[in-house]
């Protein structure tokens, strides 16, 4: 597809600015981490201690694997799993209020420049190409419905059709609720799916099938990331594109005192009176401190078999988010 060259090219001009009877179960498991560590920053005693992520998965399955839950370590991956579950059920309705509030709402600066990146729609044919894309961890629509618009109106195509994966049924209800505003056109073009993307069901995403794999500020929840790394391999075309939009590293040692301050200080806060969640945005805050480093992540791309074009990953704001791309081989 003639998006592809395109999307592996790293901009650089974002320098600057660049429900429920059941949800008491899922909250119960989103506070057991609460009486653990709180606002304890791991001591690791190399650089990759405190973002430890096999780069393969090890033996066994969900229940004997072990991962982390923010600096919580030795759950097992489906308890991690359970627990992630539990604050998005919790946040859900809220969530999109809090992102504006714990980045001073440059998360939407980032997701509009990582979906103008990847130019999504963009043919020279006519009639112009379809393509398909799987937005993943992408319930509330943010990416989803930006890379609609983006397709059929900006690139006039509209044989662009989203799907919007989530594991989380309250997320994607949000997400479901807000596509009714959308026109007509592009209401058709969206459909929506539950699953772990860890395990795609192979008759819900065929292998060979997406064109363009997108996910936003989710990746690091995933109980088993090299897991989801291999999924997207094997549902990407052969000349497919895995896009992620995710928190980084910061790159200026003053900026990161000023941002871990805010982090540890100020969001748990903010999620405790906006909210009345301080628990769910405790973790939020200790999963991105967990995330890999930009290298490291790109690392794990590269091992899950794609092909990463230069530096393979864009800093935004001095690396407080970045983004990352890889093509599957031809």
């Amino acid at each position: 597809m003639a998006v592809r060259p395109l999307v592996l090219h790293s901009a650089a001009r974002l320098s600057k600015p660049c429900h429920y009877s059941s949800l008491s179960r899922y909250s119960r498991h989103a506070r057991l981490f609460s009486t653990t560590i709180r606002n304890q920053r791991p001591e690791p005693t190399s650089p990759s201690a405190s973002t430890s992520t096999t780069s393969t998965p090890p033996p066994g399955d969900k229940d004997t694997r072990t991962t982390h839950f923010g600096f919580q370590d030795g759950l097992s991956e489906s308890e991690k799993t359970e627990r992630v579950a539990g604050v998005f059920h919790s946040v859900a309705e809220s969530y999109d209020r809090m992102n504006d509030l714990m980045s001073f709402g440059w998360h939407r600066v980032w997701k509009d420049h990582f979906v103008s990146s990847l130019n999504p729609g963009l043919s020279s044919s006519v009639p112009p190409k379809p393509q398909r894309i799987l937005d993943v961890a992408g319930g509330t629509g943010d990416i989803a419905f930006r890379m609609l618009r983006h397709a059929h109106v900006l690139n006039h195509n509209p044989s662009v059709h989203v799907t919007i994966s989530d594991i989380n049924p309250s997320m994607l209800a949000v997400g479901k609720q807000r596509s009714r505003t959308l026109p007509a056109s592009q209401q058709a073009a969206l459909s929506f799916l539950e699953a772990d993307a860890t395990s795609f069901n192979p008759s819900a995403v065929p292998s060979n099938s997406v064109d363009l794999y997108t996910v936003a500020f989710g990746i690091r929840n995933f109980a088993n990331v090299p897991a989801a790394l291999a999924e997207a391999y094997r549902v990407l075309k052969p000349g497919g594109v895995f896009a992620c939009l995710e928190f980084g590293k910061v790159s200026s040692s003053l900026l990161d005192a000023v941002y871990q301050r805010w982090s540890f200080g100020a969001i748990p806060l903010i999620g405790q009176l906006v909210a009345a969640d301080r628990d769910s945005y405790q973790y939020l805050v200790e999963s991105i401190a967990r995330f890999p480093s930009q290298p490291e992540f790109r690392a794990l791309i590269r091992a899950a078999g794609f092909e990463v074009g230069g530096r393979g990953y864009e800093d935004l704001t001095a690396g407080v988010a970045a983004i990352h791309k890889g093509m599957k081989p031809l």
